[in-house]
């Protein structure tokens, strides 16, 4: 379990430095000279992309807490 545990954290730390710009995006932005309009659309890319993943973390743990809350009452 605990190395269940470190593994879903260590993922969640590199999935933050993910490259999430799809190709039509790339080839636009890499003409650009400036880099800043890439970097702020990449950030966006990301952000939009978290969210569902931690809703559904949440939820998920709010059954499993609930689920074994339960079973160490009994």
């Amino acid at each position: 379990m605990k190395t269940k545990v470190l593994l879903v954290l260590f993922s969640l730390f590199f999935f933050i430095r993910t490259n999430a710009q799809c190709a039509m995006c790339r080839a636009v932005l890499e003409n650009e000279e400036g880099q800043g309009v890439a970097k702020g659309i990449n950030d966006g890319i990301i952000y939009l992309m978290a969210i569902p993943y931690i809703l559904v973390f949440g939820v998920g743990f709010a059954i499993y807490w609930k689920y074994f809350r339960v079973k160490k009452e009994e």
